[in-house]
């Protein structure tokens, strides 16, 4: 039923920044192999956001990986923990979500990891049926296990403490809360993020003083966004995401800097010559952009299938390597000929996420009218009545007529 031990170690520490303890998983693996029995593979995600981008893909990919391996994979929807809040990464308490925001935000997140996941072999637990069920009393004596000293220790809280910036009560529960997520399903691996480390360690102590055998962790890193530097996240414009159409996902891909080729076709998708692309990278007579075909091809595909991957590969290439503007441009009148400000315009028109966005992609040479490029991001222009074509980025097209 399952692969042997180093078949599923080679899958497991693909990409794995933190594996503890590599000897205890090796363990539990020729346990489950012995016993034909797979192991419990968790994973919380707080249903805090309704949109995903492939950065949480990067985790979701790693459960997939434990299905594969014939584990048993279980997804803990943090329906409870949503409302608190994880504070993890974050400078300042973040506002806690309501039980309405909550389920509205849940209502795609089944269908969106459903695209990396199988569902017919995914657990789902809401982790709202035991930390509901708690009493007062219960919270007192889980609070007791740990103390303010232990909770200081944490990265974020620690900063936060020396800056004198405010730490509520209730962000001290929410890794006892993820922590009692492992006891009630009794995981034998939790999955994060590098930022989950402190959270999934609580998991692991809180286990042992429940009597269970110690869950193993395993992180992942934090995949950089488009611009390279800053972690993905839509609230930089920097993020691939899983709603974005075949052709805005494969455009985006061919714009990441080539530094971060490697990166994403380790965490993002499912290549196995990885050697070969390393090989590839370091051969100046490699042309970085074809294997950016490649990388935008296969997570394309992943998501959407051959066909679309194909063909918005075609597409990509007659717009930028034949330099045309497509066929299928959006139009939009605004029913004057009254200049305006190229700034609020694409703010407005959903061509950047904010006006500072703006203003750098303009200042970075990234915007043009009919093909001459702005060159302030103070000026307006005017449409005209056949139109004029405002080209953001190396992607976004829009004509604008009067």
């Amino acid at each position: 039923m399952f692969p042997t031990l180093n078949e599923q170690m080679d899958a497991i520490r693909r990409g794995a920044v933190d594996l503890i303890n590599e000897d205890d998983l090796a363990k539990k693996i020729e346990r489950s192999r012995a016993q034909n029995k797979p192991l419990i593979a968790k994973l919380g995600a707080d249903p805090s956001t309704p949109d995903l981008h492939i950065g949480h893909g990067v985790v979701l990919r790693k459960l997939r990986t434990f299905q594969d391996l014939g584990h048993q994979a279980t997804l803990i929807i943090g329906d409870f923990t949503a409302m608190i809040g994880d504070p993890s990464g974050r400078q300042k308490t973040r506002p806690m979500l309501t039980q309405e925001e909550v389920d509205r935000n849940g209502q795609t997140y089944m269908e969106q990891v459903s695209k990396i996941l199988d569902r017919n072999k995914l657990e789902v637990r809401r982790n709202s049926t035991w930390l509901n069920a708690m009493t007062f009393t219960d919270v007192i004596k889980l609070a007791a296990i740990y103390t303010v000293s232990q909770m200081l220790e944490r990265d974020d809280f620690h900063k936060r403490f020396n800056a004198e910036q405010p730490i509520s009560l209730h962000e001290f529960l929410y890794p006892l809360a993820q922590g009692m997520d492992s006891v009630a399903i009794h995981s034998d691996i939790e999955l994060g993020g590098t930022d989950q480390r402190f959270n999934l360690l609580v998991g692991r102590e809180l286990q042992r003083h429940f009597n269970q055998e110690p869950q193993c962790i395993l992180t992942m890193p934090l995949l950089e966004g488009t611009d390279g530097e800053r972690k993905m996240s839509k609230s930089y414009g920097n993020s691939i995401n899983f709603s974005d159409s075949p052709d805005d996902m494969f455009g985006k891909i061919m714009s990441i800097p080539d530094s971060m080729i490697y990166r994403y076709f380790e965490l993002a998708t499912n290549v196995s010559n990885l050697a070969e692309i390393e090989r590839q990278l370091k051969d100046s007579s490699t042309n970085p952009r074809d294997l950016k075909v490649r990388l935008g091809q296969e997570i394309v595909r992943g998501f959407y299938g051959d066909d679309a991957a194909e063909e918005a590969y075609e597409k990509f290439r007659t717009m930028f390597v034949k330099k045309e503007i497509p066929d299928d441009i959006e139009e939009v009148s605004v029913g004057s000929n009254s200049p305006l400000s190229i700034v609020d315009f694409i703010v407005d028109h959903k061509l950047a996420p904010s006006k500072s966005e703006a203003r750098r992609l303009i200042d970075g040479g990234a915007v043009s009218i009919d093909g001459e490029k702005v060159a302030d991001s103070k000026s307006s222009f005017s449409p005209t009545a056949d139109g004029v074509v405002l080209k953001v980025g190396k992607r976004k097209f829009l004509k604008v007529k009067a």
